[in-house]
Formats: C-alpha cells, sequence, structure tokens
C-alpha cells in the first residue's frame, strides 16, 4: 500500500526591498498607539515631563555656548551664539534620536516580535514619528529664540529663500536617522558591542558635523580635514538648515544633492539587511 508523502517548505515570497507599504497603512492603528507608548513611557513618573523637551537643547546651547563660543572662541559667521548652536543642536537630536533608538529594534522588541506578526517596518517608523513630535517642540523654542533676538535684542540675520526647503531637510534628517538605526539593530543581532559603541560613537560624529562651528571655519583652520567633515552627510543637511532660517551656511545644491544620495543609499540598504534579518532574528536574539 502506497502512501503520499507531502513535504512542505515554509518561505518567505517578499523581496528584500519590499516596504509592505500596504501591510504598515492597514496596521496604522498599531503605529498611532506606539507612538503613544513612545512618549508616555519615556517621561512617565518624571517631575517636568515634557518640559525635558525645552530643557535639554537649552542647557546644552547654553555649555555650548560659554565653552566653544567664549572660551574657545570659536567662530559662528558673526551670527549670535545662542542660536547658532540652538539651530544645530535641533537638526542634530532629531538624526542622533532616530539614530539611537532605531538602532536596538530588534533586541528591544525581541519578545513582541516572537509572538505577534505586524509588518516589523512599524516599529523603525513609530520612533521617527514619535521623535518628530519632540523636534516639533524643540522648533518652537528655536523660533522663539529667533523672535527674541530679532525684535528684542536687534541681531541681524535673514530668513532666506532655503526656508522652503525645510520640509526635504526633516525627510533627510528621518530617512537617514533611520537607515542607519537599521542597519546597525540587524547588525547588533549578532554583534551585541555595537549597541554599546552607538551612543559613544554618535557623540564623537556630532563634533565632525558642523553643529558648533560652521563649514568656512573648518576649511580656513584645517583645510588638510576639512574634507572630512564636508563628506559627513549631515553637515550640508545642518549648513541648509542655517542658511534658510539664519541666513549664513555653506550651502550648495551639489553639497545636499550628496547627502541626499548617501541618504537614499542607506535607507535602501537598511531595508534590505533589515528585511533579511527579520526573517530569523529570533533565533539569534
Amino acid at each position: 500500500m502506497q502512501t503520499n508523502q507531502h513535504n512542505w517548505t515554509i518561505e518567505s515570497k517578499s523581496s528584500l526591498l519590499d516596504l509592505k507599504l500596504k501591510e504598515v497603512w492597514a496596521y496604522r492603528d498599531l503605529l498611532g498607539l506606539l507612538v503613544r507608548r513612545d512618549f508616555v513611557s519615556f517621561y512617565k513618573q518624571t517631575v517636568l515631563g515634557p518640559l525635558w523637551f525645552f530643557i535639554q537643547p537649552l542647557f546644552t546651547t547654553i555649555i555650548f555656548t560659554f565653552i566653544f563660543g567664549n572660551l574657545a572662541g570659536i567662530s559662528t559667521d558673526d551670527l549670535p551664539k545662542p542660536l547658532f548652536y540652538m539651530a544645530g543642536i535641533t537638526a542634530w537630536n532629531y538624526f542622533a534620536d532616530c539614530l539611537t533608538k532605531t538602532s536596538t529594534v530588534f533586541k528591544d522588541n525581541a519578545n513582541i516580535f516572537g509572538k505577534v506578526y505586524f509588518p516589523r517596518l512599524i516599529m523603525p517608523l513609530s520612533i521617527v514619528v514619535s521623535n518628530l513630535v519632540r523636534f516639533g517642540v524643540q522648533m518652537i523654542l528655536f523660533l522663539l529664540m529667533m523672535a527674541y533676538y530679532y525684535f528684542v535684542v536687534g541681531a541681524s540675520f535673514n530668513i532666506t529663500w532655503a526656508i522652503a526647503l525645510f520640509p526635504l531637510i526633516v525627510v533627510l534628517m528621518a530617512l537617514l536617522g533611520l537607515g542607519t538605526g537599521m542597519i546597525i539593530s540587524a547588525m547588533t543581532t549578532k554583534y551585541r558591542d555595537l549597541a554599546f559603541l552607538v551612543t559613544f560613537g554618535v557623540q564623537l560624529l556630532m563634533y565632525a558635523t558642523t553643529v558648533i562651528y560652521p563649514l568656512s571655519e573648518a576649511f580656513n583652520k584645517y583645510p588638510a580635514y576639512a574634507w572630512i567633515i564636508a563628506y559627513n552627510p549631515m553637515t550640508p543637511i545642518i549648513e541648509t538648515f542655517r542658511y534658510g532660517f539664519l541666513g549664513e551656511g555653506s550651502f550648495s545644491w551639489g553639497s545636499l544633492g550628496y547627502a541626499t544620495g548617501v541618504t537614499l543609499f542607506f535607507l535602501i540598504f537598511g531595508i534590505v539587511i533589515f528585511n533579511k534579518v527579520e526573517r530569523n532574528f529570533v533565533d539569534t536574539v
């Protein structure tokens, strides 16, 4: 008597570049819940709550003004020092938060990923969106500081046409942080040491970006090493941000195009490696 033997092979039919946007849209309610969870859990049981949105960049600006502006005497392109530093800090914080928090997505959510199905991309997207709320609050603080220096102090700075590029700048910061964070998150499933290096590395990377000095100052004093700063994709983004809102900065379409190209590369590579690792990461985390 013959028996029919069936061999079943279960495998993913999706492409490594598949964003699963239809599934992400279908789970948009979950995305909203995760954004709310991130916001509430971060400030739960804190005395000042969301006021930390204002306190952190404000105190950082004061410290940068005292150390780099007054003690070190680093140029700020004739802009008021607090305004110059606040612009760099506001842009950098959003990128850095997206990168550092996305870089631990697999490790932080291993229990959820192993029990319930949903588009995994929702997790890093929720981080980018929740950080956008913080970025919006800090932008309000930056705009209030601009108004104070313009109407009260009488400082001279000009809002230029490049302010129209602000939505593009925000998208580039979000996607660069998202792509880079997904690459690191995928790698930390096997190499846990990377999780310890991310925060430290991001802090060092800030000094290779024009957060505390203008690009022109780097080329004037250290022309042999300024190319490292110029090729940092966050440098054209921050310079364009300052040029749009304050009228000072080394803006060029070529540099912004370069930053866009690098961002797209990291995003695509991040999606590929993220989609590849999510299929079997539970076995290694």
